[in-house]
């Protein structure tokens, strides 16, 4: 998405602290989910408090704030930096797009993403940015989209069919798969003209076989794909999330101002004036055990960003 602002952790990276600002927080996520939760997948909104309100509301104790590169000269110390960590995301087409990432990475980002540009995944421009996640150690966490939509309009990251060959070209990238194409497909039937496509799972998709082959490649939940796939088929999610439990990571890509769904507008009837963060919560705790979910919902992010 376009237009999100963004708030700076003032933390300088691998010194960040996993406890809550409050113990508030804390106890609220404790009597939600049964423990501390990490949302990967948090856009800035103005202003600080409706992101606290979100939080709080949806029961999250952390969030990986995903800014923009022309953001970053607004964040601000006011962030409460024991509840944010934070990606840097720049246009792939920018001549200096490398250079502000590394900048970024040095200056505390903990890795690139959301990496949301008009060019194929495989483009020259995406494979620089690959190297340099290599190089500095980091995840790239990219939207991949083949259908144009409502609220995302246009095709970001296309050509998912080459994935295979560009996670073999760069085997030392961390990639973070999300958004329509990632998850449509964990079936091998995909359609052309449905980001969100209903009904049952055809086993053996491509997503599905990348994550049990390719140790790097991660799957961020997040947003109307991922609970959408959550709800398409839940004896196949079930399942699905049972044998990728150490790969999948909760997010919420909601823009709800209260985590409770005020102000939320979706086009999907399951998260109609809900928050995105809290039915994806529910979801996740209904389909797995509480071992699988507080890996899901916690382990794997702190652990993928070395929160921990």
């Amino acid at each position: 998405m376009h237009r999100r602002q963004f708030v700076k952790s003032v933390t300088a990276f691998g010194a960040v602290s996993l406890l809550p600002q409050t113990s508030n927080a804390q106890d609220t996520a404790q009597s939600m989910w049964g423990g501390p939760v990490i949302d990967m997948h948090h856009h800035w909104r103005a202003p600080l408090a409706v992101n606290i309100a979100h939080m709080d509301g949806a029961g999250i104790t952390r969030s990986l704030l995903l800014a923009e590169a022309q953001q970053e000269a607004d964040a601000t110390a006011a962030v409460p930096t024991n509840r944010f960590s934070r990606f840097i995301s720049v246009v792939a087409t920018r001549p200096d797009a490398i250079a502000v990432l590394r900048k970024a990475r040095e200056n505390g980002a903990l890795g690139f993403g959301e990496m949301k540009s008009r060019v194929a995944l495989d483009s020259p421009e995406m494979k620089r940015i690959y190297a340099l996640a290599a190089e500095m150690n980091v995840p790239v966490l990219a939207h991949f989209q083949e259908v144009t939509q409502q609220l995302s309009v246009g095709t970001y990251n296309t050509g998912y069919a080459r994935f295979p060959a560009l996670l073999k070209e760069f085997p030392k990238t961390l990639f973070i798969g999300h958004a329509d194409a990632f998850w449509a497909n964990v079936s091998t039937e995909v359609p052309t003209d449905n980001a969100y496509p209903p009904g049952p799972v055809k086993r053996g998709g491509l997503t599905d076989r990348l994550l049990t082959d390719t140790p790097t490649l991660y799957g961020d939940l997040s947003a109307t794909s991922g609970r959408n796939f959550l709800a398409r088929d839940p004896e196949f999610a079930r399942d699905f999330l049972i044998r990728h439990q150490d790969k999948l990571m909760f997010g919420s890509d909601c823009f709800c101002t209260d985590g409770k769904g005020a102000g939320q507008t979706n086009p999907l009837p399951i998260l109609a004036g809900k928050c995105v963060a809290r039915e994806t919560l529910t979801a996740l705790k209904s389909l797995t055990s509480p071992e699988v979910f507080r890996k899901i919902v916690w382990g794997n992010g702190t652990r993928l960003l070395k929160l921990g």
